[in-house]
């Protein structure tokens, strides 16, 4: 019997347009002048990590911003460009420029879910602070209210590690074989699976990752049951 749902954002929850267009382009428009304006505070330690990961120990804010929107662009799983576009963002969701995106048949079924008793939760490479503001401020209305905890790189690890599933169900205190996850890529669950989880993978018109067996694969929400095997 499954007891929690873990979600994927990115071609499961939400379309990846919403999130490369909205969230990359917006965390792209505002870095050198956010780095700029917040470099003795907020931006410290992404100043610090950036140079360092990037071997560039006396770049400016101007060259950091450089490195940054390069990772960005080349959709870099880089800790300190997660860590600034969430804080980015935070700006955007709040001042009304930013909502989350989800699929229409996405808040029904975490409704019904939660309404089961199934205990629900995001993994994603987005920074936990990110997926919180997705789920806040969605579009057509809140939806943090269903989710109990948040994972990302920093909290979790890596997404196609089998490592970062066992320390997600460590974390959440549920057995593997109760757990359900539900991602569109491939490699993520492969991963999951060799944790122990469920496994079924999200394949939507549109998205760019193919389905590859051995996993189920649905095009909606609608047709997942976790409450009822």
């Amino acid at each position: 019997m499954i007891a929690a749902v873990v979600v994927d954002i990115e071609g499961t929850t939400s379309p990846t347009s919403s999130v490369r267009e909205d969230l990359y382009g917006y965390t792209r428009a505002r870095l050198p002048a956010w780095l700029a304006e917040n470099r003795t505070g907020a931006a410290v330690s992404i100043l610090a990590t950036t140079r360092e990961l990037a071997a560039r120990p006396r770049a400016d804010t101007d060259e950091v911003a450089t490195i940054l929107r390069g990772w960005l662009d080349s959709d870099v799983k880089a800790e300190p460009l997660k860590a600034a576009q969430g804080l980015i963002c935070a700006e955007g969701f709040r001042n009304g420029a930013l909502h989350g995106e989800f699929f229409a048949d996405v808040p029904a079924a975490l409704r019904a879910w939660h309404a089961d008793g199934l205990a629900l939760y995001v993994y994603s490479s987005g920074s936990v602070r990110n997926q919180q503001d997705w789920f806040t401020f969605a579009r057509d209305g809140e939806l943090a209210s269903l989710i109990s905890g948040y994972f990302d790189l920093t909290t979790a690890g890596g997404k196609r590690e089998q490592a970062s599933y066992e320390k997600i169900a460590g974390a959440i205190g549920t057995p593997a074989e109760r757990i359900l996850f539900l991602s569109d890529h491939p490699d993520e669950l492969d991963a999951a699976v060799a944790a122990g989880w469920h496994a079924i993978g999200l394949a939507r018109p549109g998205e760019p990752n193919p389905p590859r067996p051995p996993h189920r694969w649905v095009d909606t929400f609608a047709d997942i049951h976790p409450a009822h095997g």
